[in-house]
């Protein structure tokens, strides 16, 4: 099959997903009403909730959700042949990561604005609220680790610099332009407007910047990027919503359409087909396809972290709650819209065949393709590559590639710092410590956190120009991506399970959410046990920790929920008696 005929099997299959799918979800299964009373109304505070116009919180939505993940993890998966990234990113996110983001959307819209891990006291009891928050707190400090990381790569001498200005400068405009529209008398469209040019302006001058003229070794050091962008992420996490998360998610998702349509048009111009294998089933040196590659694609089919952003910040600015529909199944319809074009970029792009067949080639081993900065680097090469058609020079289609993944990065490293912060605040009010663990404490343990995995290093080897094996230290890269790509679908497993109990308990077929719950539980806890594997053998305590500490948790918390199902039907037996 040539690749532009997948893509197009692909698009119709997304398009009979929301118009019909989806459409049943919503009417049928949950029974949305639009004169419900959401709890952006209901507790408006314009700090954390305030009624949203759809367009702007799709917006949120969709860069909050996006992030690294859909292009990371397809970059790396594809190294098992471009068919089962391809299947799983369209096939996964329709039936399951959709789904999955939907229910925790209407979930928290119905339980004022709550996260997930607080809505399991109401559906499980209160010990899975707390085994909620810490699964969450793992797998959020987890991932924004690997996204520090991958973005301090991707900012170095040697990758992408030209990103920097238009990335730190859309913070300006986009702080500009929430003061305009929430403080003054500004109108949407002129405003957003302004600030698409704007960025597209910071765009073209970081292309003509050459490094702003910095030698190579005053440029900052990878430890101090990582310390600028966590920086960042704690400012970003304790301003109000309207102050930056909205203009800057919403100008940024606008750089994602123009992205999307644009590569996509360059591909299907370019007629180029797939270069990859469509079956790689044993790498060298790389886990086993199965589970590994649902984990390791992660977000760009169905992601546990989804269900914090949708129960953690979007869920209070809801405006109606038949809006759930297009921002819930809609967005992650839009991410696996990335996914698929991370696929193709990575298989039909500049890449040859030689990637995968020459010795030391891009996707020759597991070893050559685990580094996040490179996978990253491939989807850039390969995105650009169909830009060019339309007669953009290399630097510039480069440059905004490598433009829209920073943005995105940054975009998800901020929302997640809040959601993260989100989680400690009410671990906190679940252990009683009042005001100890406010917004700013809570904001800070949340940076702290996600310092850890950023500056974690495993033991390696590389060849010395002598050709001696030399042990060093190195940063954690994909051993973090599957530790977090477990927690995430283990996240993602539980999230679907507290649907599936909403759903039952009020009388409705629970087999579009359950299906999907066991499918998510029995491949991650899978891989999870091949992770402890790989950790016990590597002789990495901390690591070993986390993930025992993590699979533990999901048994208790799969426990809770048959412990919790029995006492419903003890309960109905009793009222039908």
């Amino acid at each position: 099959m040539s690749a532009a005929v997948a893509v197009v099997l692909a698009l119709a299959a997304y398009a009979v997903g929301y118009g019909v799918y989806s459409r049943f979800l919503a009417r049928r299964l949950f029974e949305l009403d639009p004169q419900a009373r959401t709890p952006a109304h209901e507790l408006r505070d314009d700090v954390d909730y305030l009624p949203t116009r759809p367009s702007v919180l799709f917006g949120h939505h969709f860069a909050s959700i996006t992030g690294l993940a859909p292009m990371l993890g397809p970059a790396v998966a594809v190294i098992w042949g471009w068919l089962p990234a391809f299947l799983w990113v369209v096939l996964g996110a329709l039936f399951v990561g959709c789904v999955h983001d939907f229910s925790a959307l209407v979930l928290s819209a119905r339980h004022k604005g709550l996260s997930i891990g607080a809505i399991a006291e109401d559906l499980l009891g209160r010990r899975a609220k707390s085994l909620f928050h810490l699964i969450i707190f793992f797998g959020v400090s987890l991932a924004m680790g690997v996204f520090v990381i991958a973005i301090a790569k991707l900012f170095s001498y040697a990758a992408y610099p030209q990103a920097i200005l238009p990335s730190a400068g859309l913070m300006l405009v986009a702080g500009a332009i929430g003061v305009l529209l929430h403080r003054g008398r500004a109108r949407l469209g002129p405003a957003t407007a302004v600030g698409f040019v704007a960025m597209l302006a910071l765009i073209g001058a970081g292309v003509g910047a050459d490094r702003f003229g910095v030698a190579p070794e005053s440029w900052p050091e990878p430890g101090t990027i990582k310390l600028s962008l966590l920086g960042y992420g704690f400012l970003a996490s304790v301003l109000p919503v309207w102050s930056l998360l909205q203009p800057r998610d919403f100008i940024n998702s606008l750089l994602l359409y123009v992205a999307l349509i644009g590569m996509y048009a360059g591909f299907f111009v370019s007629g180029s087909d797939f270069a990859a294998p469509a079956f790689n089933p044993s790498p060298e040196g790389a886990p086993s396809m199965l589970p590994f590659v649902f984990v390791t694609i992660a977000c760009g089919a169905a992601s546990g972290f989804h269900a914090l952003v949708s129960s953690g910040t979007t869920a209070k600015q809801l405006d109606r709650e038949t809006h759930a529909r297009p921002i819930g199944y809609g967005g992650m319809v839009g991410e696996s819209l990335l996914g698929l074009l991370a696929v193709i970029a990575c298989t039909a792009g500049v890449l040859g065949s030689d990637a995968w067949t020459a010795t030391g080639g891009n996707y020759s081993s597991w070893e050559a393709i685990k580094e996040p900065g490179r996978a990253l680097s491939h989807f850039i090469d390969g995105g650009a590559s169909f830009l060019q058609v339309f007669g953009l020079s290399v630097e510039l289609s480069r440059s905004f590639v490598a433009v829209v993944v920073v943005s995105f990065a940054l975009t998800t490293l901020d929302s997640a710092t809040r959601l993260l912060r989100y989680n400690i605040e009410e671990i906190g009010a679940t252990a009683r410590l009042g005001p100890t663990l406010r917004r700013y404490p809570a904001a800070l343990l949340a940076v702290g956190a996600i310092g850890f995995f950023a500056f974690y290093t495993v033991e390696g080897t590389r060849i010395s120009a002598e050709g001696v094996v030399v042990t060093t230290q190195q940063e954690a890269g994909m051993t973090l991506w599957q530790l977090f790509g477990t927690t995430n679908q283990l996240l993602a497993g539980l999230t679907l399970m507290l649907a599936t109990r909403y759903l039952a308990r009020r009388g409705k077929p629970v087999v579009y959410t359950a299906v999907p719950m066991a499918f998510m539980l029995v491949s991650t806890v899978v891989a999870m046990v091949g992770n402890l594997r790989q950790f016990y053998a590597a002789g990495d305590g901390p690591l070993m920790s986390v993930g025992g500490i993590l699979l533990v948790l999901a048994f208790w918390l799969c426990g809770e929920g048959v412990a919790a199902t029995r006492r419903d039907r003890g309960l109905f037996a009793a009222a039908d008696r």
